[in-house]
Parts: C-alpha cells; sequence; structure tokens
C-alpha cells in the first residue's frame, strides 16, 4: 500500500493534467502548488503506512516468547530461587504448595524475561507425583516450542521456625515453619 502511494507521488503534474482534460475538458487549471502539497501528504501516508507496519511487527514480536528468551529466563530464575528459603503455612496442611510454588515458579521467569520478552504467558504445570518436599514442574510459554523441567527440593530449614510473642508477652503458642528450597532445571517436559 505503501508503495502505491509512492507511485501516485511521483506522477508527472502534466499526465494528471492531461488525464484530467480528457475526462472533463471544462475543468478549470489545477496551480502547481495542489500538486506539490498532494506529493507531500502522499509520501507522509506511505510513510506512515510503513512505520505502522514496523510498530506492528514489534508488538507482534513482543507478545510472544522465544526459545532463548524462555531459556534464559528459566536459567537465571533457576538461579534465584535455589537456596531461598520462605515460611509455610502454620497448619501444616502442604495442600496449597504445588500452586504456591507454581506461581512462585511463573512470576520469577516473566521477571527475569527481559526487556525483550513478554509479561505473561508463561505457564508452570505441576507432576501429579509431585509431594511437598519433591515436586517437578513443567514449565511452557506462549509461543516457544521449548520445555523445562524444573525441580524442587524442600527441607525443614533448621534455624529458622518463627514463633511469635505470645498474648500476655510470654513465648507463643504458634510456630511458623521454614522452608528451605533446592531448585534446579533442565531443557524438556518432566
Amino acid at each position: 500500500m505503501a508503495a502505491g502511494l509512492v507511485v501516485m507521488g511521483c506522477v508527472k503534474a502534466d499526465r494528471v493534467r492531461g488525464w484530467r482534460e480528457s475526462f472533463n475538458p471544462s475543468a478549470p487549471e489545477i496551480p502547481d502548488s495542489a500538486f506539490v502539497l498532494a506529493r507531500v501528504v502522499l509520501f507522509a501516508m506511505a510513510g506512515i503506512g510503513v512505520y505502522s507496519a514496523f510498530q506492528f511487527m514489534a508488538v507482534t514480536a513482543d507478545s510472544e516468547w522465544s526459545d532463548d528468551e524462555l531459556s534464559s529466563a528459566v536459567s537465571q530464575a533457576t538461579e534465584e530461587m535455589d537456596g531461598t528459603s520462605r515460611f509455610g503455612d502454620i497448619f501444616g496442611d502442604d495442600s496449597g504448595f504445588d500452586e504456591e510454588f507454581a506461581t512462585m515458579i511463573e512470576e520469577e521467569i516473566v521477571e527475569n524475561g527481559g526487556g525483550g520478552a513478554p509479561q505473561d504467558g508463561v505457564g508452570a504445570s505441576a507432576a501429579a507425583s509431585n509431594k511437598p518436599s519433591d515436586a517437578d514442574y513443567t514449565v511452557q510459554a506462549a509461543g516457544a516450542d521449548a520445555a523445562f523441567c524444573v525441580h524442587v527440593v524442600r527441607t525443614p530449614s533448621k534455624d529458622g521456625d518463627y514463633t511469635p510473642p505470645g498474648v500476655a508477652g510470654g513465648a507463643g503458642s504458634v510456630t511458623v515453619p521454614n522452608y528451605d528450597f533446592a531448585v534446579t532445571s533442565r531443557e524438556g517436559e518432566c
């Protein structure tokens, strides 16, 4: 379309006057300034069209993950999560561990995706055989063909549990467990 606008802007004024006279011989003469203005408008429209096309391509490229972006983000996220610790559930119920850690993996990967990677589209699905102490998550992203397996080992921290003070200022009756995480990743599904 932009090429058509450029071609239209390159047509000589005498040729346009000749065509116009053949269709309407009694029409008044078109001044040269009208042709200059028309050329400026046509070339500007062509430039805007080309610019918009490149912007659209950039937006499309930024809306999907590439295999390299996903690989780099998974590697960096694994390094950041490995060796970390978090508090667990005070009731000792580990039923939400899979969902919690899957969300944490997704957020870390998006955060480590870099400036060119999208800010969404990452999914971490838990393996059916997961236990709170040993879990696998298959990580995939929209647009990327690659998949990665993130392995998480959760162990109780030796000295990280927290017991808040009681109401009367004495020792509390509730202890919040703390867990250490060992995280690794490899290419391929779990």
